[in-house]
Order: structure tokens, then C-alpha cells, then sequence
């Protein structure tokens, strides 16, 4: 069974993907008060596409991390993939921040780094709320 990278990282999906994943940002961000907002203004400013090609370095790591929780899913598929996500939004929030962790640790853009780790304490909790349509986007692509 080909993996997430493989069937969504890779080919003529990956811009797709990317494209939903950065939408779906923009619309999490959107709920969210004022002090995310503006700095997630103060980040898409540093540069433009930043956030796109930020969704682009990442994006192999973050489909790694939610392999496990897929194969999981796959072997009975008793639920929708979004339901099956949901139900493990702890675990799976924790998996996904890991690479962002990662990747502000390794960043040159102190902006964006300071940003990030201001706001970190509070992101699982953003990150888990994110889920159901996180699992919907994977769902959609995968399709």
C-alpha cells in the first residue's frame, strides 16, 4: 500500500494539496482573535508565499506523522477518516506540532520563529480544533 507522501506528497496532487492545506490555515486563522491574526499577517508579510512554501518544506514530514494514524484507519475503516482523526486529536496534534517545532528550531527567519514560539502553549489546542476538516482535506485528496 503506497504511503501518504506517496500518494499525496508526490505527482500532479502535491499542488493540490498544498493549496487546501494553506486554505485551510487562512480559514483557522480567520476564527481565531486578534493577536493570531495579526501575526499570522505579520508572517504572510515577511514574504509573499511564505506560507505556501512553508506548507511545501513541511508537508512530507506532517503526511509521515499522520501515516501511522492512517494505516491504523485503514485496517477496518470502521469510521470516516475525519471521525477516526478526531477521536485521536491529542495524539495526532502533538505528531503534527512536532514538525513544526522542528522547523522553527531550524529557521533563519527570526520573525516568524519568535511569532511561533510566543504562541506555541496555546497552538495544540488550535491544531486539535483544525482536525475534522484536516481529516476532510486528507479524505478529499485521497479520493
Amino acid at each position: 500500500m503506497p504511503t501518504l507522501v506517496e500518494q499525496l506528497g508526490n505527482g500532479t496532487k502535491r499542488p493540490a494539496v498544498i493549496k487546501d492545506c494553506v486554505e485551510l490555515i487562512d480559514a483557522q486563522v480567520k476564527q481565531r482573535g486578534f493577536i493570531i491574526k495579526g501575526a499570522y499577517s505579520t508572517i504572510k508579510a515577511i514574504k509573499k508565499g511564505f506560507v505556501e512554501e512553508t506548507v511545501d518544506a513541511m508537508l512530507d514530514e506532517w503526511l509521515t506523522q499522520l501515516q501511522p494514524h492512517y494505516e491504523k484507519w485503514e485496517a477496518n475503516k470502521s469510521t470516516p477518516l475525519p471521525a477516526f482523526m478526531v477521536a485521536r486529536g491529542d495524539d495526532i496534534a502533538e505528531d503534527l506540532l512536532k514538525v513544526t517545532d522542528r522547523r522553527a528550531e531550524k529557521t533563519s527567519h527570526t520573525t516568524a520563529k519568535k511569532m511561533y514560539l510566543k504562541m506555541r502553549d496555546g497552538a495544540k489546542k488550535h491544531v486539535v480544533e483544525a482536525i475534522p476538516d484536516l481529516g476532510k482535506l486528507l479524505e478529499k485528496n485521497l479520493a
